[in-house]
């Protein structure tokens, strides 16, 4: 079982600030990502920003979401 992404935070190079379940924080960093599929859209920051929270994971307004277990296995943790 993976913890739930409670909070997100996007910052300035296509990062995110993830609080999960437990209080656990971890960056994600979304660039790898967005040659792919509708992560593609991301690139436009304007809607990168517009990052929100989806039952328990995140996504965004073109409908693109991530799993959150991705998201905490990939993570960096935040000391």
């Amino acid at each position: 079982m993976y913890p739930a992404v409670k909070s997100v935070q996007a910052l300035s190079d296509y990062i995110l600030i993830l609080t999960f379940e437990g209080g656990i924080k971890k960056s994600f960093d979304m660039k790898p990502y967005l040659e792919t599929g509708i992560f593609k859209e991301l690139k436009d920051v304007q809607k990168f920003n517009c990052v929100h929270l989806s039952f328990d994971t995140v996504a965004w307004n073109n409908d693109a979401d991530f799993d959150p277990e991705v998201l905490f296995q990939n993570g960096v943790t935040i000391v």
